[in-house]
């Protein structure tokens, strides 16, 4: 399996942004449900869990650029558009059914949820294509 520094700063990274998301989710349910806070503290405290995930999607972005192996930067790529038109393709025609009544609610951050199952997705593209030689 392809390991390379780039790779491994990026496992570390999302590691430590993902404890940090989980950190600030439980904390700040937590206040709002128990203690909700009001004016400019309450909106600083609804973006924090969001901060975490920012920087996943900018650390997906540094491994793009530092990852050396040419090969497996244009199947990561490749894995990335897919994921981003998945998530562009699902939000768009949900965002539709909504406006029409045809569809619930759902909130804004499900864009990212849809972008990492784009990534799985694209992960799978990514071994078909190898697997048959159309990579």
């Amino acid at each position: 399996m392809h390991k390379s520094p780039a790779l491994r700063r990026y496992n570390y990274t999302v590691l430590g942004l993902s404890l940090a998301y989980m950190g600030a989710l439980f904390g700040i349910v937590a206040l709002f449900r128990t203690r909700p806070p009001h004016g400019a503290l309450a909106y600083a405290a609804a973006i924090l869990p969001a901060l975490p995930l920012v920087g996943i999607f900018l650390a997906w972005g540094r491994y793009l650029t530092d990852e050396p192996d040419e090969y497996i930067r244009m199947l990561t790529i490749r894995q990335t558009l897919i994921a981003t038109g998945f998530m562009l393709s699902a939000t768009t025609i949900w965002g539709f059914l909504e406006s029409f009544g045809l569809a619930v609610h759902i909130p804004a951050y499900a864009a990212g949820i849809l972008w990492f199952a784009g990534l799985m997705l694209g992960g799978c593209v990514n071994i078909f294509a190898v697997r048959t030689g159309r990579s």
